[in-house]
C-alpha cells in the first residue's frame, strides 16, 4: 500500500501501458467510438494510426468490428464510456463477442458514477450485473494506476472477452507498483481485522482502507479486502472472511442488485452465513452531482463506511 500521494486516473495509465506495449506487439489493436478524449487515445492514435480504428459515435458497430478483427488473432481492446458500451452495444457483445467466443476486452471508461453532474443516462450502475451473467466473461475492476498496468498487460496475454470497467477521474495509489497488485481471480486482503470485513472494488478500495483507520482509533480491527475480479470471483477469500469475523459489508460504485454485493452474497449464503450489508446506490434514481457528492449522499465514504460498521458490529 502506498502513502496515498499520486492521484492518476485509470484510463490514463491504461492508455500509457497500452502505448508502451504496443510498440513491440503489433497485433495490438484499439476501437474506440468518438471517444479518444474520454479514453486519453490521442497519443496512441497519433503513434499507432494502423493499429487503431476509429468508428464514430456507433457503439454497436464498434464491438462488431472489434470482434471480427479478434477472429484473426489480434489482441483488441475496444474502449468508450461504460454506460454506452454496457447498453447500445449489449446484444453485439452478447452474440459477437461471447456467444462467438471471440477474445476482444471491453473496456469501460468513466463507469458508475464519474458522469454523475449528467444524471441517470450517462451513469453506468447496472454494468457489472449484466456482463458477470455473460458466460466466458470475465469482470474486472481496477483499484488504481499500479493495478490498471498489471491489468492491462495481462488482457495483452489472455484469451477469452474480458470486461474492464474504471472511473473517470484521478485516484489516490493503493498500490506501490504493478507487481503484485493483480492476480487474475485472487483477492488482495490490504488490512487483515478479526471484527468486520469490507469487501470493495475499484474507487472504493481506498476508501475501504480509510475506513479501517477510521475505525483503528475506536479499537475495532476492519479486514479489507480488494476484489478486483468479480468474475470469477474469488470464493475462498470471501468464505475465510466470513469465518473469522463478525459481518461483512460489501462497498461498490453500482446498484445494490446484481454488481459485487449480490455475488459476495451468493457466496456467503450458501458457504457460511454471516449478517451483511450492501453498500452501493439503493433502488432509486440516483443524485445528480460530482462523482465526490454523490458518494457522500450515499455514504460512499470513509466516514459512512466506518459508521455503518459500528452500526453492524452493535447489532451482532
Amino acid at each position: 500500500m502506498s502513502n496515498g500521494k499520486q492521484s492518476i486516473p485509470c484510463r490514463k495509465a491504461f492508455t500509457d501501458t497500452l502505448i508502451r506495449l504496443a510498440a513491440d506487439n503489433p497485433d495490438i489493436m484499439v476501437v474506440t467510438s468518438d471517444a479518444r478524449g474520454s479514453v486519453t487515445l490521442n497519443d496512441y492514435a497519433n503513434r499507432y494510426p494502423e493499429q487503431f480504428v476509429e468508428v464514430g459515435i456507433a457503439e454497436q458497430n464498434e464491438i462488431g468490428i472489434a470482434a471480427g478483427i479478434a477472429s484473426f488473432g489480434k489482441k483488441v481492446f475496444v474502449c468508450a464510456p461504460a454506460c454506452f458500451l454496457s447498453t447500445r452495444s449489449l446484444e453485439q457483445i452478447k452474440v459477437d463477442v461471447v456467444y462467438s467466443n471471440n477474445g476482444v476486452k471491453v473496456v469501460g471508461i468513466s463507469g458508475g458514477v464519474s458522469y454523475g453532474a449528467l444524471g441517470f443516462s450517462h451513469q453506468s450502475l447496472h454494468d457489472i450485473a449484466v456482463m458477470r451473467t455473460f458466460p466466458n466473461m470475465s469482470v474486472i475492476i481496477p483499484a488504481d494506476r499500479f493495478q490498471t498496468e498489471a491489468i492491462t498487460e495481462w488482457m495483452t496475454r489472455t484469451e477469452g472477452p474480458v470486461y474492464v470497467r474504471m472511473g473517470r477521474a484521478a485516484v489516490p495509489d493503493v498500490y506501490t507498483s504493478a507487481d503484485g497488485s493483480f492476480t487474475f481471480g485472487k483477492a488482495n486482503v490490504l488490512s487483515p481485522g478479526s471484527d468486520i470485513t469490507v469487501i470493495a472494488s475499484g474507487e472504493m478500495v481506498e476508501k475501504a482502507l480509510k475506513a479501517s483507520q477510521i475505525l483503528e482509533t475506536d479499537n475495532v480491527s476492519m479486514r479489507v479486502i480488494d476484489m478486483h475480479t468479480i468474475k470469477p470471483l474469488d470464493r475462498e477469500v470471501i468464505v475465510a472472511a466470513a469465518k473469522e469475523t463478525k459481518a461483512i459489508i460489501t462497498v461498490e460504485e453500482h446498484s445494490i442488485f446484481g454488481g459485487l454485493g449480490a455475488a459476495v452474497a451468493e457466496v456467503v449464503v450458501s458457504e457460511h452465513p454471516v449478517p451483511m450489508k450492501i453498500l452501493g446506490i439503493p433502488d432509486e434514481i440516483p443524485i445528480e452531482g460530482e462523482s465526490k457528492d454523490v458518494f457522500r449522499h450515499y455514504n460512499l465514504t470513509p466516514e459512512g463506511i466506518a459508521k455503518i460498521a459500528h452500526q453492524m458490529l452493535q447489532k451482532t
